[in-house]
């Protein structure tokens, strides 16, 4: 076995002597992020109900002007605050109009959280060193490489990370935030004596200031209660709320968090009223703690759940990374330096998310984004023991260690199995009728299982070898894989099947539509035709609707000639309407797009259909 495994020793060592200089580390990291954040960013459609809705009142924002009030098909969009939409319109002036800009604000806030995790991982280290007179710089390079690694390459960031959508924003503002108390914290005793007499803070607590703005501009109240019920809890529990608080400079900390994040509240508030206040803070907050929205509702377990399959695979790692921290040892944590105190932080951080949105009533997989940093670091910290320096031996792992890699090489291959079963768990999946053929045509589900077993095996042979250093390694090469080889294609057939049909029937609509020709969607509402037609959707929810507005249009005075229609097929056979009065345009997959006449000689014949229709 030795002889067997003497070659990747080898390759470690090697790899282990380029780390000493962090040039290679972050050069492997852009590697990694560019990876699952830049790679075929704008080249799948815009995903519908959500991504549009903010792509289109973006573009509204930059064609009309109007940076306070957002809009989306004509009707005020108050369920977001507006700096998503600067940043997607911002990018649209740069780079054009298209789905790669839509989603570039996203991808930066998440490479930045994920550059951030790296640079504070590396701090904390450094720290150690310095404690402990030793230098380490292997160890520190890698931990921080594995900890931001793993942070970039699991479902819950790279979902949210290439989606145009608020969360991602709000993720990487808060959690820098987070992370800039933590500094500020941690570095406060080096600079006490300097910073006695200054009115100012430390330009840490200042950076967590203006992100905290951002947060809240971001994504509303939760921009704020989140970051200051953590930090609360953190600094009770150290012992040290009133001395932290006297240095943060509070009071100025609170001006800058109004005057950078207020205005907009304010001058939104003024254009359009109690509308604004009621739809904003009581619709899309109160009532989203404290109801159900939408149907988004879940058991109390869902972010259990959310958390072990959105950090996969090295989410079975949580638990052993929270209980290595021994929270409910006080008095240790009140013995160390302020520099020490990152799991604790970390710590604290995930289980205060994490209570806060299983209580809340609404649930969504996208609430609990913002603990994934924490996860990453914790998780990393546990590794950290396993990344001596060339000249050092190996730790033996502790039985908990044990455990959870068995637990570990369990988990990926619970994961391979469901791969080669996945067509019996989406086989009616409605959103993309012939998906699972689709894919299991071209061998992706077979494919997902043979890597995922791979990692399985491959985990199994170094936890035999204790080899305990390359697990986690093995794990972030697994998940690499299977996004390049298995996720990304499977994504481009969903799109073939869900979004492209519409995209291309959109550009049609732009090339044949006629003067004040009106464009009507029956059955569904899909606001991405919107986004790449370019105007106005009436969105009809019934064929009876439909039909009836048709009616209305030709009794009007000044008719246009006729009117576009989006439909499903079955709904245009529901809707019953006469040989002579509409032509068809095009059909893309199950939708077509038609042209139906509003001339005065049709008038009888649709009163037929909708009488027919009614009975």
């Amino acid at each position: 076995m030795r002889m067997k495994l003497s070659i990747p020793v080898t390759v470690h060592k090697h790899c282990h002597n380029l780390l000493k200089s962090p040039v290679w580390a972050v050069t492997i990291l852009i590697l990694v992020v560019w990876l699952a954040y830049g790679w075929n960013l704008g080249s799948i459609s815009l995903i519908d109900e959500t991504e549009p809705l903010f792509a289109e009142a973006s573009r509204q924002m930059l064609v009309t002007g109007n940076w306070i009030t957002p809009f989306f098909n004509g009707e005020t969009r108050f369920d977001k605050p507006a700096l998503i939409y600067w940043c997607q319109a911002i990018a649209y002036s740069i780079f054009g109009v298209n789905e790669w800009s839509v989603r570039l604000p996203s991808a930066i806030a998440a490479i930045g959280i994920i550059g951030f995790t790296f640079y504070i991982l590396q701090w904390h280290f450094s720290k150690q060193d310095q404690i402990a007179g030793t230098t380490s710089p292997t160890k520190r390079n890698l931990t921080a490489l594995i900890g931001a690694a793993m942070l970039a390459l699991n479902p819950e960031m790279i979902v949210w990370g290439r989606t145009g959508v608020s969360d991602m924003m709000l993720t990487g503002c808060m959690a820098s935030a987070l992370l800039c108390f933590f500094l500020g914290y941690a570095t406060q005793e080096e600079q006490q004596a300097k910073l006695a007499n200054s009115p100012f803070p430390n330009k840490w607590y200042l950076a967590c200031y203006v992100l905290i703005a951002a947060a809240i501009l971001s994504k509303g109240p939760v921009g704020i209660v989140l970051p200051v019920m953590i930090i609360g809890a953190f600094m009770i529990y150290v012992g040290k709320f009133r001395e932290v608080i006297q240095e943060m400079r509070i009071f100025m900390g609170m001006l800058i968090i109004f005057a950078l994040s207020a205005p907009w509240y304010l001058l939104v508030t003024w254009q359009n009223g109690w509308d604004y206040i009621d739809a904003f803070f009581g619709y899309h907050n109160v009532e989203r703690f404290t109801e159900v929205v939408n149907g988004h509702a879940a058991p109390w377990y869902f972010y259990f759940l959310v958390v072990l399959l959105g950090f996969a695979p090295y989410s079975v790692y949580l638990p052993l990374a929270i209980a290595q921290q021994k929270f409910w040892q006080r008095s240790h944590w009140l013995s160390q330096k302020r520099s020490q105190h990152l799991g604790l932080f970390a710590c604290v951080w995930f289980i205060s998310i994490f209570s806060f949105f299983t209580i809340a009533v609404t649930k969504l997989p996208s609430y609990v984004l913002p603990l994934m940093p924490a996860v990453a670091i914790l998780i990393a910290l546990i590794w950290s023991d396993f990344f001596p320096e060339p000249n050092q031996n190996m730790p033996s792992a502790s039985s908990a260690v044990k455990i959870s890699t068995w637990v570990n090489v369990i988990f990926v291959t619970i994961l391979a199995v469901a791969m080669y079963y996945i067509n019996n768990l989406i086989n009616d999946y409605s959103v993309a009728p012939g998906f699972p053929l689709l894919i299991q045509n071209a061998g992706l589900p077979q494919l997902g299982g043979l890597i995922w077993f791979l990692g399985a095996v491959i985990i199994a042979a170094l936890i035999i070898s204790r080899y305990w250093h390359s697990i986690i390694s093995i794990n972030l090469i697994t998940f690499t894989a299977f996004l390049l080889i298995v996720l990304i294609p499977s994504l481009f057939f969903m799109d073939q099947l869900r979004q492209q049909p519409l995209k291309d029937l959109s550009a049609l609509v732009v090339t044949a539509k006629e003067s004040n020709e009106e464009l009507v969607m029956v059955g569904f509402s899909k606001p991405s035709v919107a986004f790449y037609t370019q105007m106005p959707v009436n969105y009809l929810k019934l064929t009876a609707d439909a039909l009836a507005h048709i009616q209305n249009r030709q009794a009007e005075a000044a008719q246009p000639p006729s009117l576009l229609i989006i439909a499903q097929a079955k709904a245009l056979v529901k809707m019953d309407l006469q040989p002579g009065t509409y032509d068809i345009l095009d059909t893309q997959a199950s939708y077509q797009l038609i042209r139906v006449s509003l001339k005065k000689s049709n008038k009888e014949t649709l009163k037929i259909s909708l009488l027919g229709f009614a009975e």
